[in-house]
């Protein structure tokens, strides 16, 4: 990965870290450090050049430099740490929201993986909780 796609993807990690915010749709890591890449990179350039990767210090320049920040930039943020939120909430959420379908669907499935590929194999006859769960884990 180049040094580029470093300060982006930290970035996005630093700015995930201190997220809340929900979204109807995820995207993945590496759609989010591209959206970054694209559209934060002259400002991460232009404020935060010679910082070094890691402990949040990309995410606090760009705070600290707020208004001076393009819109874009913030804009696209916003919609990535919504977005990354979401998803790990679901990765963390999904064991509860299709318990019910495990237990008819699944049962004496054993193991995480063959218990998500029975999930999604059955897509048709589990519940729409359950299957958004899954989308939203990014897992589909």
């Amino acid at each position: 990965m180049s040094r580029s796609s470093n300060l982006f993807a930290a970035v996005m990690l630093a700015c995930v870290s201190h997220a809340g915010l929900l979204q109807a749709e995820t995207m993945s890591y590496a759609d989010a450090v591209t959206k970054l890449a694209d559209d934060c990179g002259a400002d991460i350039r232009k404020f935060c050049k010679g910082l070094n990767l890691g402990g949040g210090r990309i995410a606090d320049c760009l705070e600290q430099n707020a208004a001076k920040v393009s819109p874009t930039c913030k804009s696209s943020v916003t919609s990535v740490v919504q977005s990354i939120t979401q998803r790990e909430q679901a990765q963390s959420a999904y064991s509860d929201a299709c318990r019910g379908d495990i237990a008819m669907r699944c049962k004496g499935v054993k193991g995480d993986g063959y218990i998500l590929a029975c999930l999604i194999k059955g897509t048709k006859l589990v519940s729409n909780k359950c299957n958004n769960a899954i989308t939203d884990a990014g897992w589909r």
